[in-house]
């Protein structure tokens, strides 16, 4: 989403650090394009963490694409507010387009040299598109709350931390106002996004430190 803001710490680096030890063997030996989710709840570090994977990545020579989730909701974020604020039910995996990321998944895994997609703006609080050439891409990170539900994905990566434990990064990241009807909506999240855990590949505790999954 164009004007997210991201603040990479030594935690985001040593996770994703740990990922790659993870990765890397299987990256070594796999053919075509290999894509990767990272999920977890609202300021858990997933943005952070593909960039920190994307920068790893490009060092040892693989051209690496990021895609956000957050480009995939039906509306833009403050429309996406509003809706929230008249119906909370409005919370969840309805909010964004999952089988419209999941088409574009496979149009790379099938070949395609470039995709349309959405583009969320933030600012201006609108959806455009956009057309990204993906021909040279070795590795296809997209990383966003429900992105461990995505069927065309070879790893699934899950952040195991809270709302609780991500109030700090939130109030530093300042995307939303922390006041009490943002508390119901992580709750909510959190309840939903908690299940996704067991479908998961590779887990990031809530230290940063990184293991092996359950990947049901």
């Amino acid at each position: 989403m164009k004007g997210d803001k991201l603040i990479i710490k030594d935690e985001h680096r040593r996770a994703a650090l740990g990922i790659m030890d993870l990765l890397w063997p299987e990256l070594e030996t796999h053919r075509g394009k290999y894509i990767l989710t990272i999920a977890g709840e609202s300021g858990s570090g997933k943005s952070e963490i593909a960039a920190v994977l994307a920068e790893m990545l490009a060092q040892r020579g693989i051209e690496t694409l990021v895609i956000q989730q957050d480009d995939y909701f039906i509306y833009p974020p403050q429309t996406n507010l509003r809706m929230r604020l008249k119906d909370i039910g409005w919370v969840g995996e309805s909010e964004v387009r999952l089988e419209l990321l999941d088409q574009n998944l496979g149009e790379i895994l099938a070949g395609k040299d470039e995709i349309e997609k959405p583009l969320a703006m933030f600012d201006e609080d609108c959806i455009t598109t956009e057309r990204i050439k993906v021909s040279g891409v070795g590795v296809i990170i997209v990383e966003g709350t429900y992105t461990t539900l995505l069927r065309n994905a070879q790893c699934r990566v899950f952040l195991d931390r809270d709302y609780h434990r991500t109030r700090s990064a939130r109030l530093e990241r300042g995307r939303e106002a922390q006041d009490a009807f943002l508390e119901r909506v992580l709750q909510i999240e959190h309840q939903i996004i908690s299940r996704h855990k067991s479908a998961a590949g590779i887990i990031v505790g809530r230290d940063y430190s990184v293991s092996r999954g359950e990947e049901k």
